[in-house]
């Protein structure tokens, strides 16, 4: 069996896993937990770490199963194949939630026009304006080297400055 990523309405996630759960699929949706403050108290609450992502573990003939249940929006494609996540890396983001502290995890979403500084790499300290983002890459126009270049978060730590002109 393998693990596949749904896109589900946003704010549906935790939803979602569950009634997928309530007919017998395995899945999962990892949360994290943060604080949030209101005028009058402050609530530690589970936030999903991927928005609008679930994983389920199901058989390839069984992949219709999941569009019984509201919220389900479609599964993730990756090269005109459902995108298949491995076991390892499953059990490598519950072991992240599992050993760090939550509010030390920080997933970023970059818009265009972003201003943006590489924090690590060859180009460490260089800022750029966000081209687009598409997934863990981002596109970033460098104007100080009149160069256009593609940057993986995953590899190359990232800090936004703010929006751009």
């Amino acid at each position: 069996m393998n693990w596949y990523v749904l896109y589900t309405k946003p704010r549906n996630e935790k939803v979602v896993a569950e009634r997928l759960q309530n007919i017998g699929l395995e899945t999962y949706c990892p949360v994290l937990k943060t604080e949030r403050k209101w005028s009058d108290r402050k609530k530690v609450v589970e936030e999903p770490l991927f928005r609008s992502y679930v994983f389920v573990r199901l058989e390839e003939h069984l992949r219709n199963k999941v569009f019984a249940v509201p919220g389900v929006v479609r599964y993730l494609f990756w090269l005109e194949k459902p995108a298949i996540v491995k076991d390892k890396e499953i059990v490598a983001i519950k072991n992240m939630l599992n050993d760090f502290e939550h509010s030390d995890i920080v997933t970023e979403e970059f818009e265009a026009n972003d201003r943006i500084k590489l924090k690590s790499g060859p180009l460490m300290n260089i800022e750029g304006r966000v081209e687009y983002q598409n997934g863990h890459k981002i596109e970033v126009l460098l104007p100080s080297l009149q160069l256009k270049l593609v940057v993986d978060t995953r590899r190359t730590k990232v800090s936004k400055l703010g929006k751009g002109s």
